[in-house]
């Protein structure tokens, strides 16, 4: 199957489609865009700048891929936007290319923007994350692997969320998440570990049991972060999954989200 451009579509003839790349009705792609194979493009989307977008991906209507940064400080110098294989972005999310010169907004594989999510400047989205409807990243956010962020909420700029862990939705995170819990609230707060997603991602009882007992020491033991880590090492198995847990917290340079009071595990 050759590539399709709609009669109203208007494509940049510096452009690069591959072969199966559909461009659907009055969508607009212009500047140094690379487009892969299988990728479809719906009507009114707007990609711009310097744009990879990789394979099997589906962009819907009104998307915005690599507009200017909303970056008061932003000079106007060349950045970019890099996407993985096999994301769905639904209608009217964004995704903005980097602030500083040669910098990059990073998406990864095997994501799910749902409709009018934003994904600001130099934000790295890393595989299997979903963004539900409206969730907001402000500039250099970080989404490990397998993050669920609810509807409506608003992340600030320079938070990391650890992998598998999920944000309820309408959450205000202005802190780190760590990997493999839940957080929730205004501001957000952890509500426990993320026992349900781990057990559906197939983590065996032996790891949830670990990372149960590492998560007590860290927030319930009363010690500080340096005790508590120290204590994980000493007595708990050394599994990749703790050791995570461990470094995320350690190199943690915005600070970790408070335990709500009475939080259930």
């Amino acid at each position: 199957m050759s590539t399709s451009v709609h009669p109203t579509a208007l494509v940049d003839p510096k452009c690069e489609l591959d072969d199966q790349v559909e461009v659907g009705p009055y969508s607009i792609i212009g500047g140094a865009i690379k487009i892969e194979k299988g990728t479809i493009i719906g009507p009114q989307v707007l990609v711009e700048g310097w744009v990879r977008i990789g394979k099997r991906c589906t962009i819907g209507k009104g998307v915005v891929i690599g507009a200017p940064p909303q970056d008061t400080n932003f000079e106007g110098k060349r950045s970019f936007v890099e996407i993985g294989d096999g994301n769905l972005i639904r209608e009217y999310s964004t995704i903005h290319r980097g602030s500083k010169a040669e910098s990059t907004t990073r998406i990864g594989s095997e994501i799910f923007l749902m409709a009018y999510s934003h994904i600001a400047h130099n934000c790295t989205v890393e595989d299997g994350v979903v963004v539900a409807n409206m969730g907001t990243l402000a500039g250099y956010v970080t989404l490990e692997k397998k993050v669920m962020v609810g509807g409506l909420s608003a992340i600030h700029q320079y938070v990391k969320v650890g992998t598998y862990s999920i944000i309820g939705g309408c959450s205000k995170v202005i802190k780190d998440v760590p990997p493999y819990t839940i957080v929730d609230g205004h501001p957000a707060t952890l509500w426990g570990l993320n026992s349900v997603g781990l057990r559906r991602a197939n983590f065996s009882p032996k790891k949830r049991e670990l990372l149960k007992r590492a998560y007590k020491i860290l927030f319930r033991s009363g010690l500080n972060t340096s005790q508590a880590i120290k204590q994980i090492e000493n007595e708990l198995e050394p599994i990749p999954e703790i050791r995570h847990l461990c470094e995320f917290v350690k190199n943690s340079e915005r600070g970790i989200c408070k335990e709500k009071r009475n939080a259930a595990l």
